[in-house]
């Protein structure tokens, strides 16, 4: 064995040494991924976080994936020549595009999902909010000031839904029998009617349900940054709501951090905002002292 041999195999068992406590502290609990942004587009960052997926689940570790998909929704949109219309960057669920949402979502890519952690030596469960009655949807309620009187206004987004209540048997029994659950942010509501739900929010509403030990939400920024566009490694509500209110937090950040905040409050043991374009940053979050991207944990 030459010298450049014998420091890569020893690094590697540091690692696995690093990676230790990890494994032993967080063994049997869950762990809830939204997978979506700019890695769904790009089969090497899907091939390398199916690989990820599969070693949480071999290692011990109870992965749950949420995926998005609104790029592949509208694409499909336009192929079939139905109207797309937003309202104050929302969009207008009619019930046609209701229709092409839940094909895209829970068809599409969610068995394409499926398809990688197999070919990644894992077993993987596709299914939506409304298998097993998982997820009860109520419709989303949004309101805007109208810009001449002021007045607040109610806006109608169709079928676009919130969760409302959660039914964790389907993903307590999928894990237990040693399959990976991938769900399509798709609900039920009780009127029947089917409804799109945002993926960061049905992964927020899932790891709270799940007491899970993590919520990983995996975007195209490397994670929460201040004024000062630094990376912010630790956030508590209280340095949300601060840093909001400064300016730091603005724009799409907001609702991903609103979500964090309330998996945080209701059971989920921490939250990750990071860069899922990085190859195996969730790994490197959990599993090494370094981490990456922004921790959120409930007030002390």
């Amino acid at each position: 064995m030459n010298a450049d041999t014998e420091r890569q195999m020893l690094a590697k068992a540091e690692v696995l040494i690093e990676a230790l406590p990890y494994l032993q502290r967080y063994a049997g609990r869950s762990f809830v991924v939204k997978y979506g942004g700019h890695a769904m587009g790009d089969p090497a960052m899907a091939r390398a976080f199916a690989h990820d997926v599969v070693l949480l689940k071999t290692v011990g570790i109870n992965p749950v994936v949420v995926h998005g998909g609104g790029p592949q929704i509208g694409a499909m949109l336009k192929k079939l020549g139905v109207e797309t219309r937003f309202i104050d960057g929302l969009r207008v669920t009619d019930r046609a595009t209701a229709e092409v949402a839940e094909m895209v979502l829970s068809g599409a890519i969610n068995k394409e999902l499926v398809g990688w952690i197999a070919r990644a030596g894992g077993k993987a469960l596709g299914i939506s909010g409304k298998d097993g009655n998982m997820v009860t949807a109520a419709k989303l309620t949004r309101t805007r000031k109208d810009p001449d009187s002021l007045i607040e206004q109610a806006i109608d987004l169709g079928f676009v839904g919130e969760p409302q209540v959660i039914d964790t048997a389907i993903l307590e029994t999928a894990s237990s029998a040693g399959m990976i659950p991938v769900v399509a942010p798709i609900g039920a509501g009780l009127d029947g009617e089917t409804y799109n739900i945002n993926a960061d929010t049905m992964a927020g509403a899932l790891a709270a349900a799940l007491g899970a030990a993590r919520l990983f939400l995996l975007t195209d920024v490397a994670g929460v940054l201040d004024a000062d566009k630094q990376l912010v490694s630790n956030l508590t509500p209280t340095d949300i709501a601060r840093l909001t209110a400064e300016g730091a937090i603005s724009g799409g950040m907001i609702p991903k951090l609103e979500t964090c905040v309330h998996a945080v409050e209701a059971g989920c043991e921490a939250a990750v905002v990071l860069d899922g374009r990085v190859p195996h940053a969730m790994l490197l979050e959990f599993f090494t002292s370094r981490g990456a991207g922004t921790l959120i944990r409930a007030n002390a």
